[in-house]
């Protein structure tokens, strides 16, 4: 190759300057994209080598954010440590550097570094450091980052104003949060943000909706953001934040999946069952990929539902589309199996779980439980223990009331003894109120009654609910009034536990204590929860009420009803008329009975799915005696197996036979 000749050597520097800033300029262009590390690693090494780029700090800045943006902070610190001068912009790259990678604690240490080095904090500083404060809690290093924003006269600037208001709020100082936000003379979606998020993390969720109605109305649009910040506030919360929520998210961009995230939670929490799984389903239709989070947000109403085969088809998606293992998922399905009386496909997920948490196995053990399935319970509770899993206070309230379903006494009050003396569990309202439905269920209601004398707190309406609902299986009329009247002090439009008392009544045949249970009843406008039961049928839940005649198959279920009554009382079924809450003749009650919601349901379901496919009810109230007894018959002449949850527990009729042993 022929040599290049310079004929002018004067010219010679400028030729080589005009070469050094096409070069520079080629690897600015390549770190401004930033590269793979592959790539990112040669043009490193390029700037090494050329001694006149080696020094040039603005290329050594772009060099630490391109490996910033790869994860790579370890190696953006060596690229900061060979610069022999360090400005503010310098130590601000750094830092941001370890806070966006999570490196909190190493970004507070560059902070402090450089102060003592002499770098001044600016505008870029103060937003960055504090976001490290926010994320490792240290309100006392944000207290001194405030005052010396304060010094710099920066403490209102937006961003700074942004980074002072969500440190405050993470670190539970919500009056200072509040200053700052009230101080600012220009607040953006991020102020609001951090505000509604600093009142939800710490439990003032009145405040959350109050600041979120207060962006609204000042015409700052919400964004996911808004929802995020919101998350926790949306637990259990009043109709008017549903709805102001909703129209919030029917106003943003469909493809945003925390938008989706948050309402389908938000329906899940609030009871909503129904609608969280219709939002999942025009989520499959026109939004984005449900996520880990989605599933186990929906899965609960599937369960809540019955609704088996959505949830199944969600397994086969976590299944094809999510990475396993994880632990919320498949937690979530085996609370959805098992709330759908599925205590096989509950166990199957259980079992191919690689690692399990103390809510797997509480969620199995009070799956086997609820079923009436005690010894089971027992086992899997002694096996969390073999593997050295450490059972928390929810684990012994599953496994007291798996004893107490199954009417094993002795083996309850072990549990409670070994929670108190082994594990140092300080008993709370829900042990005692395992216990006395323990004693209650086993006719021990003199003893279950000393128990709540002896209660170190004040009983709760459950814990009296549970001696009332003992007084009327063993018809003890003197101590169920007495758990009535504390009940209608506790939870006076509770209409369940008026209508308790009323059959306690009803079976003694006291029916002028009947009538002045009912009178009170009207005076205070407590209208008696009706009884509804839903049943899945292909993709769609169908809901039956007593007496129900709006299903477009009205007519065919109540002719297959009457066939189906017949059929059963030829062997032996006799309506249970004892517990009716009317004074009347017996033919009158019988016919009460026999349009109980889950008896409707159970006929329909007959008639629309094959003999012999398994039949799943839900019912929102207990299953009342006449329809137990019923529907052990009707397992047995239609030759099916039929579930039926109600709100104490499940129940698997098989064969003329209740999983429950007929104790619930």
């Amino acid at each position: 190759m022929k040599p290049i000749t310079i004929r002018d050597p004067t010219k010679l520097s400028s030729h080589i300057s005009t070469a050094a800033k096409n070069t520079e300029a080629l690897i600015i262009q390549a770190l401004d994209k930033i590269p793979d590390m592959k790539t990112l690693n040669k043009l490193h090494s390029r700037i090494i080598s050329h001694p006149n780029l080696h020094s040039d700090t603005s290329l050594a800045i772009k060099l630490m954010r391109a490996y910033s943006a790869c994860g790579k902070p370890d190696i953006t610190r060596k690229v900061f440590d060979r610069m022999p001068q360090r400005n503010n912009v310098i130590c601000n790259v750094m830092i941001r550097s370890y806070v966006n990678n999570n490196y909190y604690r190493e970004a507070i240490m560059t902070y402090k570094n450089a102060l003592a080095s002499g770098v001044n904090p600016d505008h870029y500083t103060f937003p960055c450091i504090l976001k490290a404060c926010s994320s490792m809690t240290d309100s006392r290093l944000g207290l001194q980052i405030h005052c010396s924003a304060v010094k710099k006269l920066l403490h209102r600037a937006l961003f700074t104003g942004n980074g002072l208001i969500a440190m405050y709020g993470k670190c539970g100082n919500l009056v200072k949060a509040r200053q700052v936000f009230d101080e600012m003379p220009v607040k953006d979606i991020v102020s609001f943000n951090s505000m509604v998020a600093g009142y939800s993390q710490n439990g003032r969720f009145d405040e959350a909706f109050e600041v979120c109605k207060e962006m609204v109305s000042l015409g700052v649009k919400p964004n996911p953001g808004t929802m995020a910040s919101l998350s926790p506030a949306v637990n259990n919360t009043t109709f008017e934040n549903v709805t102001f929520v909703k129209n919030i998210f029917l106003d943003m961009p469909k493809d945003e999946i925390v938008a989706w995230n948050v309402m389908i939670a938000m329906y899940s929490n609030n009871s909503m069952s129904s609608d969280a799984i219709n939002l999942y389903t025009q989520m499959e239709a026109c939004g984005p990929e449900p996520d880990a989070i989605t599933i186990a947000s929906v899965l609960p109403p599937c369960g809540d539902l019955s609704a088996l085969s959505l949830g199944k088809r969600i397994h086969k998606y976590v299944e094809t589309k999510l990475s396993l293992p994880d632990l919320a998922v498949e937690n979530a399905l085996i609370d959805m199996y098992a709330k759908c009386g599925c205590l096989k496909d509950a166990r199957k997920v259980f079992d191919k779980m690689i690692a399990k948490d103390v809510v797997s196995w509480t969620s199995m053990i009070s799956a086997y439980g609820r079923s009436g399935k005690g010894r089971e319970a027992k086992e899997l509770f002694s096996r969390m223990r073999a593997f050295g899993i450490y059972p928390d206070s929810i684990a012994f309230v599953s496994i007291l009331s798996a004893c107490s379903h199954a009417g094993l006494l002795d083996e309850g009050r072990n549990y409670y003894e070994s929670m108190t003396a082994e594990f140092k569990l300080v008993p709370r309202l829900e042990h005692f109120t395992c216990m006395v439905d323990l004693l209650g269920r086993a006719g021990r209601i003199d003893e279950a009654y000393n128990r709540i004398k002896n209660m170190p707190m004040e009983p709760n309406d459950r814990v009296w609910g549970a001696l009332l609902s003992a007084c009327h299986v063993y018809n003890n009329v003197d101590i169920g009034v007495i758990a009535a009247d504390r009940l209608f002090e506790l939870a006076p439009h509770q209409s369940g536990y008026y209508v308790l008392l009323s059959n306690i009544y009803a079976k003694a045949g006291r029916w002028k204590d009947v009538d002045l249970i009912r009178s009170i009843m009207k005076e205070k406008r407590i209208k008696k929860i009706p009884g509804v039961s839903n049943v899945e049928m292909g993709d769609r839940v169908h809901t039956f009420l007593a007496g129900d005649r709006s299903h477009p198959q009205t007519d065919e279920i109540y002719l297959e009803l009457d066939v189906l009554l017949g059929r059963i009382k030829e062997i032996g079924y006799i309506p249970k008329v004892d517990g009716s809450l009317h004074d009347v003749e017996a033919e009158e009650k019988e016919n009460l009975l026999v349009v109980h919601s889950e008896k409707l349901a159970i006929v329909f379901a007959m008639i629309n799915s094959e003999p012999g496919v398994q039949i799943r009810i839900t019912k929102n109230l207990r299953v009342c005696e006449d329809c137990h007894v019923a529907i052990k018959f009707i397992s047995k002449v239609t030759e099916r197996e039929i579930v039926v949850r109600d709100t104490n527990r499940y129940h698997h009729f098989e064969n003329g036979i209740c999983s429950c042993g007929d104790y619930w």
